[in-house]
């Protein structure tokens, strides 16, 4: 399944500076895996060391945020937009 990931700011100097690229997989995990091929290092930016999405990256499958679905297993139809959106904190 090819689907259009959305790449933030801070993240855009591993996939030469790109908003936006291509990937393909199944499921979030394989999509994610798809882009560590890409662009390598960008894995580790958004798994901890037990591989499960940093408490910090909020991913989003056409608006629905990953973490109330099946996280990194949720499933990709071709043609979805991944939003990978880092959380801010302030005050």
């Amino acid at each position: 399944m090819s689907v259009t990931v959305r790449i933030p700011t801070p993240l855009r100097k591993l996939t030469n500076n790109q908003m936006t690229v291509q990937a393909e997989g199944e499921t979030l995990r394989g999509v994610l895996d798809h882009l560590e091929a890409q662009y390598p290092g960008l894995k580790e930016r958004l798994l901890d060391e037990e591989g499960e999405l940093r408490r910090y990256v909020n991913v989003f499958i056409n608006d629905t945020d990953v973490r109330f679905e099946q996280g990194l297993d949720t499933p990709v139809a071709d043609g979805d937009e991944v939003a990978i959106v880092p959380a801010i904190a302030g005050g």
